[in-house]
């Protein structure tokens, strides 16, 4: 039977700030350092969780927990397993999605630092809609693709919303919360086994007040 978990598309990290200037430095060291100058590079999602901290760190956990690859791509490839991160896709700023493992070097985020995520780049929206339409063919009709990034601005959701229309889908408790928060609660429901709540992006509540802080850890109550 073919598995219909989400196909889950992660945000980028930011791949100009203070820590990926730090790693671009000529001296820079450290291991993380290091392995980016290296021919096997640094996989996407170690990478961006390095740079990103906990809202990465959380949802790349959920989605690894969660999601599933392609329906059809699973389905051609019964006998040799596909990448466990296939259902982990992440946008990038100028080559579309990738896989989360999939390895970066140091002139990739060199280029990645240079890209604007903007619809009107078109480093940033060509390869973007490129990877859509491949990934469009190999989920068929009734998988469910979800986002794990900011719904507030087009940056994201005017190319996905164009190519998926209805189908994508977002965290509805997502509407007002900062990014720690989201990671923190993706993180959560990772350790509770619990999946959240779907709603479709087009026409939803994209700016909702912020939600109370989650309860401590100590606490037995699960967060929707």
């Amino acid at each position: 039977m073919v598995d219909l978990s989400p196909v889950f598309l992660l945000s980028p990290a930011n791949c100009s700030g203070i820590k990926a200037r730090r790693l671009m430095s000529p001296g820079a060291n450290g291991t993380l350092a290091s392995r980016l100058r290296s021919p096997e590079g640094v996989p996407i999602g170690e990478l961006f969780t390095y740079l990103s901290a906990l809202y990465f760190r959380g949802k790349l956990a959920y989605a690894r927990a969660f999601g599933g690859p392609p329906a059809r791509l699973a389905a051609r490839r019964r006998k040799t397993p596909p990448d466990p991160d296939a259902g982990a896709l992440v946008i990038t700023p100028c080559h579309g999605l990738l896989p989360a493992s999939a390895p970066l070097r140091l002139s990739d985020l060199e280029a990645y630092a240079t890209v604007q995520v903007d619809p009107a780049e078109s480093r940033y929206r060509e390869p973007l809609e490129a990877s859509l339409h491949e990934l469009a063919a190999q989920i068929g009709k009734r998988q469910p693709l979800v986002l794990l990034g900011s719904v507030a601005s087009p940056k994201y959701i005017s190319l996905l919303t164009a190519r998926f229309g209805n189908r994508l889908l977002f965290p509805a408790t997502f509407a007002g919360r900062g990014d720690m928060s989201r990671g923190g609660l993706l993180l959560r429901q990772v350790a509770a086994g619990v999946q959240l709540d779907y709603v479709a992006v087009m026409g939803a509540t994209l700016h909702g007040e912020r939600p109370p802080k989650l309860p401590g850890r100590g606490t037995s109550r699960t967060p929707r």
